[in-house]
């Protein structure tokens, strides 16, 4: 729950770009995916009394490195653009930025982004060489309204959990390949509010399905 007491501002701010994004601009939310595990996970076999064998993989696992995935996702479009790091720095970001922004000096580019200190130093001299881009922040604590994180989940449920790496290599490969096969298939996200009707408070959480 953010505690921002700017919060509605904020959010009303990041919402309105989703929404009504201006006239001939570019929108687009920018985030990080630090320290994604390659983890080769052991596999087994167990021999079942019909005779059939069941392959699987155990809880045991080696560790092979991380990878750090910085990606951008373009909010009418639905599109992806990333590319990978070993670590989660300014000098990081900020050539992930400039990849982004590349052959689009003709518009205003609109970033969400959260209150990452690589992304809002005391000094912003990148921003000032930009001054076509502009940086908008999520409220503290509510990196949900960053669309990027809605995608950062499809990507883990579909390409990461639960697969097996030999190395830090191997996990970007895939995310490429992820990549490469969502893209052209990709469609905004749509954001809609569900009509809410006032309930007493819920005093377990299994009564919240209810």
């Amino acid at each position: 729950m953010s505690t921002d007491p700017q919060f509605a501002q904020k959010a009303a701010d990041i919402v309105g770009l989703y929404l009504e994004p201006p006239e001939n601009a570019l929108v687009i939310c920018v985030d990080e995916k630090p320290a994604i595990q390659a983890l080769e996970r052991a596999q087994g076999w167990l021999r079942l009394p019909d005779g059939k064998a069941m392959r699987g993989f155990s809880h045991e696992y080696k560790r092979h490195g991380t990878t750090t995935l910085f990606a951008a996702l373009e909010v009418a479009t639905g599109l992806v653009q990333a590319d990978h790091y070993p670590r989660r720095r300014r000098r990081e970001f900020l050539d992930f930025m400039n990849e982004v922004i590349t052959g689009c000096d003709e518009k205003e580019i609109h970033v969400v982004l959260d209150n990452l200190n690589t992304h809002k130093p005391k000094r912003d001299n990148w921003l000032k060489r930009h001054p076509h881009v502009h940086f908008h922040y999520t409220p503290t604590h509510a990196s949900w309204l960053n669309q990027i994180e809605c995608w950062f989940s499809i990507l883990w449920r579909q390409a990461l959990q639960g697969a097996s790496f030999t190395s830090a290599h191997h996990v970007r490969q895939a995310i490429d390949k992820f990549i490469a096969a969502y893209n052209p298939q990709a469609t905004p996200f749509e954001w809609h509010k569900k009509i809410l009707n006032p309930v007493g408070l819920k005093h377990h959480y299994a009564d919240l399905c209810n």
